[in-house]
């Protein structure tokens, strides 16, 4: 190698990242213990931001853009090394490529139950899994109290403390919506809201942000999701009744096709007897009239309404049989001394 190569070997003339990975949030430059040139040419991409630290102190950020190198754009790192009147040699500096970009996809999921109060089920624990994503909003910030001076910091970094976070928002959220075990799955949606504003500015103080959260699944408990089989079993057969006589038929049914001897035919005729059975006590009931449909008339003295058939009211104690004036034959209450109709006095 000639002495001129080898002393542009020692200058770094073009500093720029090309991030070729999907996870990677901060990567350091690699300068080869080679120093900067003022004048060399920074590229920084879109979502990407270019942090220089001085000595562990950082100095000068640089958003995307093409920039030149100089006193005039390191105006922090110019200060730190005390560069007076315009200095244009080589420096030492480390630079730091922070990724902005908002990383997807990321898994999250209860390892441990989450205990809920139900108002149907008492106390149940669930299980829920679904993703998120987050994007570095203070690149700075992230540098100072999560990365540190590593050389390569990837989303395996935060992730974990992220997803305990998260878990405990998504318990929050359930206690705060009130929502039964049973509407969980009608309502992800407002639950991915509100576990999304209760993570809005928990990870601000580290530079994060959390942009997205969606419950793909909460599971019940075998038990509870038993109990939600018969409830919704109840719903399908709806008329009891109904379901008995066509469950004896289907009996009949299958007697009659699996013996046809004389034991056969006598399963069949008890069947048939037990379907007619069930058809007259669901005739019967159905011909029995509810309290609640019965007729009723109001008291002639004191106007309650007592059942039609009644003989005494059972409030005030009065006779209910209509009394007629024995003068113009109209109808008259109980105890009336003088026909409100003729004025004629009554015996």
């Amino acid at each position: 190698m000639g002495l001129f190569n080898f002393i542009k070997g020692q200058f770094i003339d073009v500093i720029e990242w090309t991030d070729a990975s999907a996870n990677t949030m901060v990567y350091r430059f690699e300068d080869g213990g080679a120093e900067i040139m003022m004048g060399a040419q920074l590229t920084v991409r879109e979502s990407q931001v270019a942090i220089f630290v001085n000595e562990g102190k950082i100095a000068d950020v640089f958003k995307p853009g093409r920039y030149e190198l100089s006193t005039q754009n390191l105006p922090v790192l110019t200060a730190l090394k005390s560069w007076k009147y315009g200095f244009n040699s080589p420096f030492k500096s480390e630079v730091y490529f922070v990724n902005t970009k908002q990383f997807l996809d990321l898994k999250w999921g209860t390892s441990n139950p989450v205990m809920m109060r139900d108002r149907d089920f008492g106390m149940i624990r669930l299980r829920a899994f679904g993703i998120y994503s987050f994007r570095v909003v203070d690149p700075v910030a992230f540098l100072r109290e999560v990365f540190g001076t590593s050389a390569y910091f990837t989303v395996d970094g935060v992730e974990g403390q992220v997803k305990r976070t998260v878990v405990s928002a998504l318990s929050d959220a359930i206690a705060q919506s009130n929502i039964p075990a049973l509407d969980l799955a009608a309502n992800y949606a407002e639950l991915s809201g509100l576990v999304l504003n209760n993570l809005s500015t928990s990870f601000l103080p580290i530079g994060l942000k959390i942009e997205s959260f969606v419950i793909e699944n909460i599971s019940l408990p075998e038990a509870v999701e038993q109990a939600m089989d018969k409830r919704t079993s109840m719903g399908v057969v709806g008329d009891l009744n109904r379901y008995t006589q066509y469950q004896t038929a289907e009996a009949i049914g299958e007697s009659a096709k699996r013996d046809n001897s004389m034991a056969g035919m006598g399963t069949g005729m008890a069947a048939a007897m037990a379907m007619a059975n069930a058809m007259a006590n669901s005739t019967n009931q159905a011909n029995v009239q509810s309290p609640q449909n019965q007729a009723t008339k109001g008291c002639l003295n004191c106007g309650e309404i007592i059942p039609a058939n009644a003989n005494f009211c059972p409030k005030c104690g009065k006779p209910q049989n209509e009394l007629k004036c024995t003068n113009c034959g109209q109808s008259i209450s109980t105890g009336t001394n003088f026909c409100p109709h003729c004025g004629a006095k009554q015996a």
